[in-house]
């Protein structure tokens, strides 16, 4: 009996170690941090095929309609972002719109994102997963299959801060306008209201 005393004891440490250890999702008591929108920029795009930008352009919804599968638009973070190591995962959302300006219920197909490193660099990576300079890449997002969108986000394992996001148009003939609408970083054990999902503070006020 005695025996059997000290090894219920030492689960029961154990389970309590497990649970420090854990930390309830990661990120401890790290707030969550919402990205000012109106700190964005968007980039004209010379040409995609060779990573190349020019002054900015109005806005973070793109100004010439997209044609084409694939085609782009480059938001830049501002310089002395936040340090992205300290969260886990990051939820980013973005919104739809047709040719006439109507916007469009997200969902698979629409369009894709990609966390880059140096806006210089590569701007697509492996076609599947993260590559050098593309430290996440996300297809459908706002769709069902897409974790970034959601309150969970996607973890990105970023080590240093990004310096831009490119979002593409995907498949669905119907999307002439994405527009970046919310980025929050954050760790496993936050929820959001409604509000700071679409990319807005925490008072529920649109920071542009």
């Amino acid at each position: 009996m005695k025996k059997l005393g000290i090894i219920l004891a030492i689960l029961v440490v154990l389970s309590f170690a497990g649970c420090a250890s854990s930390g309830g999702g990661g990120g401890g008591g790290e707030p969550p941090f919402i990205v000012d929108l109106s700190t964005l920029t968007q980039l004209r795009i010379i040409d995609q095929s060779n990573s190349s930008v020019a002054e900015p352009v109005q806005g973070l919804r793109n100004i010439v309609p997209f044609t084409r599968n694939w085609q782009g638009m480059v938001i830049k973070f501002p310089e002395n972002f936040v340090d992205v190591s300290k969260y886990q995962r990051v939820t980013v959302t973005l919104r739809y719109f047709n040719s006439s300006g109507e916007e469009l219920a997200p969902r698979d197909s629409m369009g894709m994102l990609v966390f880059i490193y140096d806006i210089k660099g590569d701007w697509h990576g492996p076609e599947m997963g993260a590559g050098p300079n593309t430290p996440l890449k996300e297809m459908n997002v706002g769709g069902f299959s897409a974790m970034v969108s959601t309150e969970r986000g996607s973890r990105h394992g970023m080590n240093r801060a990004p310096e831009a996001i490119f979002i593409q148009k995907a498949q669905d003939p119907n999307v002439a306008f994405i527009e970046l609408s919310g980025v929050i970083f954050h760790n496993a054990n936050f929820k959001f209201d409604a509000p700071q999902l679409q990319g807005k503070g925490p008072e529920g006020t649109d920071p542009e």
